[in-house]
């Protein structure tokens, strides 16, 4: 998208949820780190529940693997304005609340701000949306999402992978989420085509 600003150091504007998967947005900093990537966090307060039902992690050990961790409540944070300059924003996981609330612009906390700023400067909006089975109102969401130019990306696994773990899927589809910020997480599994004996 054209909003999308190159900085030095590039840095992405992570968001978590409460939606089960915490593990992905936990993920999405170890790659962030890696890449050279500065992050800037804000969670919300049912991530911290999943976090400690779905993890071994603490609230800390999370807050440690970002650069900068932002209040939810502090609306007045950096990340709150488009003239943070940004490659753009990725909530994993992303709740059907956090989705319904951005779709509508009435936005209650930094992290739903943030994914409005980052729509009306149009820079990339990546959603790895966790719920199912989806009911209409969902898939609503999702379209009007779609249209305002967020990038709705479930974490489904990808079995070409052929992952002998839940950390693999998991990295598997945080790699292909940071791909559509241009970014290339070592672990992602690419396809180059069939292997074998092709069926007659």
């Amino acid at each position: 998208m054209n909003g999308a600003v190159r900085t030095d150091p590039p840095r992405i504007v992570v968001g978590i949820s409460g939606a089960s998967g915490v593990i992905h947005g936990a993920r999405v900093l170890d790659a962030l780190a890696e890449l050279g990537v500065e992050s800037h966090l804000v969670v919300t307060r049912a991530a911290l529940l999943t976090l400690s039902q779905e993890t071994d992690l603490s609230a800390e050990s999370l807050s440690a693997k970002a650069t900068v961790v932002h209040k939810l409540t502090d609306v007045g944070a950096s990340i709150a304005s488009g003239s943070f300059r940004a490659l753009g924003m990725i909530i994993a996981p992303c709740s059907v609340r956090t989705m319904g609330e951005i779709a509508t612009g009435v936005t209650s906390t930094l992290l739903t701000r943030a994914a409005d700023v980052t729509l009306k400067e149009r820079r990339p909006l990546v959603l790895m949306v966790r719920e199912t089975p989806l009911h209409l109102g969902h898939l609503r969401t999702m379209t009007a999402l779609a249209e305002m130019g967020a990038i709705i990306a479930p974490p489904l696994p990808a079995f070409y992978a052929r992952p002998e773990s839940i950390a693999d899927m998991v990295d598997q589809s945080v790699g292909r989420a940071l791909d559509l910020f241009g970014l290339d997480w070592a672990p992602v599994r690419r396809w180059d085509g069939l292997k074998g004996p092709t069926p007659a």
